[in-house]
């Protein structure tokens, strides 16, 4: 664990990015993220990967400044390819008011793609995922699913307009969420990526000492899902996932399997996890209404009570 007096978030709690004060007024809030396509097409995979690495500024309550491209590419593939991933990130990056001011490019045999990414946010007004507290509500701001339809894609056997509305849903830039809950005032958030929900909650509530209880009927489905599900069609990851928390979560008796797989399913540029205090839920969710952010789904609260676990009712 790394400790300077100046180090407001580090690695010791498993944020989003990490946090470091210049002065009383100026915080750098630093982040890196990349992975393999998730998409065929070369523009639409450089839209949800750069999406991916901001949404770790945003949830830390940071605004994106400076960003660099990091690339590995294979030297075979015809470089117009690259191009467009590239511009796919340049364009994501544009929409979030971040400039792309560099990067670095490695022969690799598997083309991946990412941000490192450097955000503002004021000394004391970034947002952890080690401060949810008891009575809190959990708000969740995208559907998940997206794992188990990226894996059909490579499969064959996800839909086309499956596909579209889950990259369009993954390319949506987390800005607005942010937006609202720095305006409302929020105790905790992590974004929903490669640990799937279950995975971040857990972090979450680990790092507050609290514990949560969700209901998986609250928790919003990308489309097609569930069709996927019954095919069998379920990432690596998310088993791992799934054993990942096995010490963590207490499933109801009534839960299926594909409702456990599909609740720690691996995802890709998810939403926010917000915990707020229940209080202020209505105007959190009339803030994210003004923003523009389509799904604001109550999924959850913070308990006191058994630590460190999460309760899962159907």
């Amino acid at each position: 664990m790394v400790s300077h007096p100046d180090l407001l978030v580090g690695n010791d709690t498993g944020d989003d990015a990490a946090v470091y004060r210049l002065d009383d007024k100026t915080a750098l809030v630093v982040t890196v993220d990349f992975f393999t396509p998730i998409t065929d097409d070369p523009y639409e995979f450089g839209l949800v990967a750069a999406a991916n690495s901001l949404s770790d500024v945003y949830a830390m309550g940071g605004k994106p400044l400076l960003a660099l491209n990091v690339v590995g590419f294979p030297a075979e593939l015809a470089v117009e390819m690259l191009g467009d991933v590239l511009k796919g990130g340049y364009d994501k990056a544009t929409e979030a008011g971040c400039l792309i001011v560099g990067g670095h490019t490695v022969d690799d045999e598997e083309p991946k793609y990412g941000l490192t990414v450097v955000g503002l946010v004021e000394p004391g007004k970034e947002v952890t995922n080690a401060n949810a507290k008891p009575g809190d509500v959990l708000v969740l701001t995208k559907p998940i699913g997206t794992g188990i339809i990226t894996t059909g894609c490579k499969q064959g056997i996800t839909p086309d307009a499956v596909l579209k509305h889950a990259v369009d849903i993954m390319a949506e830039l987390n800005k607005g969420a942010a937006e609202a809950m720095m305006k409302v005032g929020v105790n905790a958030c992590t974004d929903i990526t490669g640990f799937g929900f279950m995975g971040h909650l857990k972090t979450m509530v680990r790092s507050s000492g609290v514990g949560a209880r969700i209901r998986v009927a609250d928790v919003p489905v990308l489309p097609g899902v569930w069709d996927l599900l019954e095919k069998g069609t379920v990432p690596g990851g998310t088993f791992r996932n799934m054993s990942g928390v096995a010490d963590t979560v207490d499933w109801d008796d009534s839960l299926t399997e594909e409702q456990r797989l599909l609740m720690c399913d691996a995802q890709t540029s998810g939403g926010l996890l917000i915990s707020v205090p229940r209080a202020k839920l209505d105007q959190l969710l009339s803030e994210l209404d003004a923003c523009g952010v389509q799904t604001k789904a109550v999924v959850g609260e913070i308990t006191a009570e058994n630590a460190g676990r999460i309760t899962v009712s159907a």
